[in-house]
C-alpha cells in the first residue's frame, strides 16, 4: 500500500485485501499546527515550503512536486493544482493530470505560511512560468524514494515528537485541519482534498464528530461529579449543629 498511496510508484494495488482500500484517518498521526512549523524548521531550508504547502494545501506528493511557478499566486495566497508526477521505475517521472477531475483545484494557503513560500519562490525557483517550484539542489525534479534520505526525515520527525510519521501523513493532517474548520461543509472538504467521492471527507467529519463528542462527554462527567460533591459551606453548617437534625432536637 505504501507504493500506491504514499510513494505513487504504481497506479493500481496488485493485492486485494478486504478493507485495505478504505481510508481510516484515525489510524495515522495528526500534527498540531506548531508541530507542522517545527518540522519545516528541522529540514533543509530548500524544502521547508514543501512541507507547509503540502500540509496546509492538502496535497499529494505527486501534486506538490509538479507545481510550477505559474501555479503559485502569492498575492492571492493560493496554489493551483493542474498536474501530478507519477514515478515509474525504469521509465522515470511521468507528468500527467491529477488522479481525478476533482484533483484539478485551487487551494488557499494560510497567511502564516506565505512568508516561507515567498522566500522559497525568490531563492529557489526559476523565473520562467514553467519552472518547477520544488526541486533538488541540482534543479532536478524530486523523487519520493530519495526524499527521506535527502532531508534526514526520520531524525526530523522524531525531533518534533512524531517518530514514524510518513510524508503522506502531512496531507492527512491537512485534511483533518480542513474538516475541523468552523462552517466547512462536506463539499468544501471534498474540494480541498481533491476527491470526487464524499466517502473520504465523511470519514474525516465522522472522526471529528466522535472527538468532539468525547470532549462533551468528559465535560459532562466532570459536571456530574461536581454536582454530587457537597459544598464546603453545607458541610460546615452540619458540623456546627446548624442543620435539620439540630433544629429537630
Amino acid at each position: 500500500m505504501t507504493a500506491v498511496k504514499e510513494d505513487e510508484l504504481i497506479e493500481i494495488n496488485p493485492c486485494r485485501v478486504v478493507g485495505a482500500d478504505q481510508e481510516k484517518p484515525a489510524e495515522r498521526p495528526v500534527l498540531t499546527v506548531p508541530q507542522i512549523f517545527a518540522l519545516a524548521e528541522r529540514i533543509p531550508e530548500r524544502f521547508q515550503a514543501l512541507i507547509l504547502v503540502t500540509t496546509f494545501g492538502c496535497l499529494r506528493w505527486g501534486e506538490a512536486v509538479a507545481l510550477q511557478r505559474r501555479d503559485i499566486d502569492l498575492a492571492a495566497g493560493t496554489v493551483r493544482v493542474r498536474q501530478a508526477f507519477v514515478e515509474h521505475r525504469g521509465t522515470g517521472l511521468i507528468l500527467g493530470p491529477p488522479k481525478s477531475r476533482a484533483g484539478v483545484r485551487t487551494v488557499a494557503v494560510p497567511k502564516a505560511a506565505l512568508p516561507v513560500l515567498k522566500q522559497h519562490m525568490s531563492g529557489h525557483v526559476g523565473e520562467a512560468p514553467g519552472a518547477f517550484v520544488f526541486t533538488g539542489e541540482s534543479g532536478r525534479n524530486l523523487w519520493r524514494g530519495n526524499f527521506n534520505k535527502l532531508v534526514k526525515w526520520p531524525e526530523a520527525v522524531a525531533a518534533v515528537g512524531v517518530p514514524g510519521l510518513h510524508f503522506h501523513d502531512l496531507r492527512h493532517t491537512g485534511n483533518t485541519l480542513a474538516s475541523r474548520a468552523p462552517g466547512a461543509s462536506l463539499r468544501d472538504i471534498m474540494a480541498r482534498m481533491g476527491h470526487d467521492s464524499p466517502r473520504a471527507a465523511l470519514i474525516y467529519q465522522h472522526a471529528n464528530r466522535e472527538a468532539d463528542q468525547g470532549i462533551a462527554d468528559a465535560i459532562d462527567k466532570a459536571a456530574k461529579a461536581a454536582r454530587r460533591k457537597p459544598s464546603k459551606r453545607k458541610v460546615k453548617r452540619v458540623a456546627e449543629g446548624d442543620g435539620p437534625a439540630a433544629e429537630a432536637s
